[in-house]
C-alpha cells in the first residue's frame, strides 16, 4: 500500500505542469494512476494547436496565380514589341526600295538631259533627289522672275539662297528616312530587360510554391523555373531583329544621304555655269489647232474681162 501511494505522488507533479486551460486544478495525490491517463491523452492535441492557445492569427498566403499573371503579361508585352518591330521593318524596307528606284530613275534622266534648262523641264518625277531638284529649280525661277521679296528668308545672293533651300529640303528628307528608327532602337534595348523581369518574377513565385509544398525534388523545381526562363528567351528573340533592322536602316540612310549631298553639290555647280538663271518653261494652256488652208480660186483673163465689162 505504501509503494502505490508513492508512485501516485510521483505522477501528480508531472500532470500539474501541463495545464489544460487557464483554470486547471492540480491532481490530488490520492487520484489513481488509471484516472490520470485520461487527461494526459486529451492534452496532446491542445498543446500542438499553438494558434488556439496563443490566439495569434496566421497571415494568409498570397495567391499563387499572381506571379503567373505577371509572367503572362510580360510575354504579351514582348509579343506586341515583336509585332511592332516586324511591321516597321516591312514598312521601312518598302520605303527604301522605292527611294532607291526613284533616285536611280531621276538621276538617269537628269544627267541624260542636253542642258540645265532641259533638266528643269522634267516632269512626273518622284523620290528625294527629284524633290531636292524641284526646290532648286523653283528657287532659280524665283530669282529669274524677280518674285523674291526683301525679307530675312531671301537675304543674300542667289547662290546662298540656293544652298540654303537645298539644305533645308535635304533635312526634311533625312527626317523622313529616320522616322521609326527610334522605336526599333528602344525595342532592341529594353526587350531583354523586360524578359529578364518576367523571369525573375516567375522564379520568385516558383520558389514560394516550392517552399509551401515542402518538396524540392527535380520534378517540382524544373517545371515552374523552366516556364519562367521562357520570358528571357522571348525577350532576346524580340531584341535581335530590332537591333539588326536598326543597324541596316542606319547604313541605308547614310548611303542615301551621301547620294543627296553629292547631287546637291553638282546641282549648285551646274547652276553656277548658268549664272543661277534659268528660263521659265512655257506651258500652253489650250491645245494648238491646225491652221485651215482656204482653197485658192484660179481665174483666167477672160473671166476678169467679163467681170470688168459687167461693172
Amino acid at each position: 500500500m505504501t509503494e502505490t501511494t508513492s508512485a501516485t505522488a510521483s505522477v501528480a507533479p508531472a500532470v500539474n505542469q501541463a495545464p489544460v486551460s487557464g483554470n486547471a486544478t492540480p491532481v490530488v495525490a490520492n487520484t489513481p494512476v488509471a484516472s490520470v491517463a485520461t487527461p494526459i491523452t486529451a492534452i496532446a492535441p491542445v498543446a500542438t494547436n499553438t494558434t488556439a492557445t496563443t490566439g495569434v492569427a496566421v497571415p494568409a498566403a498570397a495567391p499563387e496565380t499572381t506571379s503567373a499573371h505577371i509572367v503572362d503579361a510580360t510575354l504579351w508585352i514582348l509579343i506586341a514589341f515583336s509585332a511592332v518591330t516586324w511591321a516597321l521593318i516591312l514598312i521601312k524596307g518598302i520605303q527604301h526600295l522605292r527611294i532607291s528606284t526613284h533616285n536611280r530613275a531621276y538621276s538617269k534622266k537628269f544627267w541624260a538631259a542636253p542642258d540645265f534648262q532641259a533638266a528643269s523641264s522634267l516632269q512626273g518625277n518622284k523620290g528625294p533627289a527629284a524633290r531636292v531638284a524641284d526646290v532648286g529649280f523653283t528657287t532659280l525661277l524665283e530669282a529669274d522672275g524677280g518674285t523674291t521679296t526683301h525679307d530675312l528668308e531671301h537675304t543674300g545672293d542667289r547662290q546662298e539662297l540656293l544652298d540654303r533651300r537645298l539644305r533645308q529640303q535635304m533635312q526634311k528628307e533625312r527626317g523622313a528616312l529616320e522616322s521609326g528608327l527610334a522605336i526599333l532602337a528602344t525595342v532592341g534595348s529594353i526587350s531583354p530587360f523586360v524578359g529578364l523581369f518576367g523571369t525573375v518574377w516567375g522564379i520568385m513565385g516558383a520558389l514560394t510554391s516550392i517552399s509551401k509544398s515542402g518538396s524540392a525534388s527535380l520534378e517540382v523545381v524544373a517545371g515552374p523555373i523552366g516556364e519562367a526562363l521562357v520570358a528571357t528567351a522571348v525577350g532576346i528573340a524580340v531584341a535581335v531583329p530590332a537591333v539588326i533592322g536598326y543597324n541596316f536602316f542606319i547604313r541605308r540612310n547614310k548611303v542615301i544621304w551621301a547620294f543627296l549631298d553629292d547631287f546637291s553639290i553638282d546641282f549648285v555647280h551646274l547652276a553656277l555655269k548658268t549664272s543661277f538663271l534659268i528660263k521659265r518653261p512655257v506651258v500652253n494652256s489650250a491645245p494648238s489647232r491646225p491652221i485651215e488652208k482656204k482653197p485658192v480660186l484660179k481665174t483666167s483673163n477672160d473671166d476678169l474681162q467679163v467681170q470688168g465689162a459687167q461693172i
